[in-house]
């Protein structure tokens, strides 16, 4: 399995974090409104947060009564931050790949992630460790972008335009050929990976997973009032967020 870690180069992670501190980023926004809109109830529930950056969910969760929050990221660099900024003794931060969660010697109630599956290569075997260590009846909720988002093989999907200078359609291309990706956020050689729709759920449904809810986010309406441009967000979707249940 991939274990890239981008995010501890420091052209990249001084990019994203300057992206993140914005408070007109599309993860704020979009991506984080719809998740916690999914969020189930984790009074007294223990968490693992895949690929859990800063910690700012991790925390979130320990306020939302969690008993107990793993959580896991690559990055040296994003855990610093996280064990700046978001700790509480609830929390355990590990510097591990979370395709490595196989090793991890104790069962989850909820697993949750951010942004961060179209970083996995092999999702069918992924979702199988996921689903081992969920306790019973345990849920997953997870983003990643949407394979619309992925799909071109130089990244270089685009928002066409009318003659005001209006977006309104977007072009990509290579959709049903899944695979690795090498596009340039920031640095050059970025590697993330393009599943279909169909490669994302049927991987979830044979690892045993039964799939409770799945949204497209657009912008609210307050988003479109503080951010005009997001509204190029009812052209295509961004991201893909899925919640389902250990069957």
């Amino acid at each position: 399995m991939s274990r890239q870690n981008i995010f501890d180069n420091e052209t990249f992670f001084s990019g994203y974090k300057a992206l993140r501190d914005s408070d007109c980023n599309a993860n704020d926004l979009i991506e984080q409104p719809a998740m916690r809109k999914l969020l189930p109830d984790l009074n007294g529930r223990s968490v693992l947060d895949l690929g859990c950056g800063y910690g700012h969910n991790c925390i979130d969760f320990v306020g939302r009564g969690a008993a107990r929050v793993v959580g896991i990221d690559i990055s040296e660099k994003m855990l610093a931050v996280a064990k700046e900024e978001s700790a509480h003794v609830k929390i355990e931060y590990r510097n591990m790949s979370m395709t490595d969660i196989s090793d991890l010697d104790e069962k989850f109630d909820f697993i949750y992630s951010s942004l961060a599956f179209h970083y996995v290569k092999d999702f069918d075997a992924f979702a199988n460790d996921m689903y081992s260590v969920l306790s019973e009846g345990g849920l997953l909720l997870f983003s990643q972008e949407h394979p619309i988002i992925t799909s071109t093989v130089d990244g270089a999907g685009h928002f066409n335009k009318n003659e005001n200078g209006e977006k309104v359609s977007y072009t990509f291309s290579n959709y049903n050929q899944p695979g690795e990706r090498r596009i340039r956020w920031y640095v050059d050689g970025v590697i993330k990976y393009h599943r279909t729709f169909s490669d994302i759920i049927n991987a979830l449904a044979n690892a045993g997973f039964v799939v409770e809810a799945v949204c497209e986010p657009v912008p609210e309406e307050w988003v479109i009032e503080k951010v005009p441009a997001w509204s190029k967000e009812f052209i295509k979707p961004n991201f893909l967020i899925i919640k389902a249940r250990k069957g």
